[in-house]
């Protein structure tokens, strides 16, 4: 059975490889993310991921995992900041208080499809005019849900987490080995350290 990456980003390559799973192709979905009228974090995480395993071309014998993360202040959805403008509006919206971090995840084998929400909630410290300036100078902020890292320098602003920090990264481990698990494919959690 091969396993197909239905995502480009090399955080979840690298969460992969921490349980000791290498996928045999990357083939990036390509989909419209627009969240629809009303459609809330959750559900729109799911549906995403959803449809990004559905939208990946594969055989009869290769299994495609995907997933979408969405960083929510309520009800609202905070995609990836189209500049450094949205990035800090994103930024003093997380300052002080606390957000949820949701992903979806999506494993198709042919006809079948087996999908998980995972939600975190975190925690940002109040954020500095300095500390904003910085981090935007930093550069993290981009092709990152919500305009940040918590893996890297974002981090440092976030004193607290209630859930599953590889979420927050991009990719729930314990719930994605879990469906990798029980479509069959072997996971030998022998992981690659970086």
């Amino acid at each position: 059975m091969r396993l197909i990456l239905g995502s480009g980003s090399p955080r979840r390559r690298e969460l992969l490889a921490q349980i000791g799973v290498v996928p045999d192709e990357i083939r990036p979905a390509d989909i419209d993310e627009t969240p629809y009228k009303n459609e809330l974090p959750r559900p729109y995480a799911a549906r995403l991921a959803v449809e990004k395993a559905q939208a990946v071309q594969a055989g009869a014998d290769e299994l495609v995992l995907s997933a979408d993360t969405v960083v929510a202040v309520g009800r609202r959805i905070l995609g990836k900041p189209a500049d450094a403008a949205e990035a800090t509006k994103f930024l003093l919206l997380l300052s002080g208080r606390r957000h949820r971090v949701i992903t979806g995840v999506a494993l198709r084998l042919g006809d079948k499809t087996w999908s998980r929400q995972v939600e975190t909630t975190v925690k940002f410290k109040r954020l500095s005019d300095m500390e904003i300036s910085a981090y935007l100078r930093s550069g993290e902020w981009e092709g990152k849900a919500g305009g940040y890292a918590i893996q890297g320098i974002g981090g440092a602003f976030i004193p607290a987490i209630n859930g599953s920090y590889t979420n927050v990264v991009g990719l729930p481990l314990t719930e994605t080995a879990n469906l990798l698990i029980g479509a069959g494919y072997p996971v030998n959690f022998e992981g690659n350290p970086a």
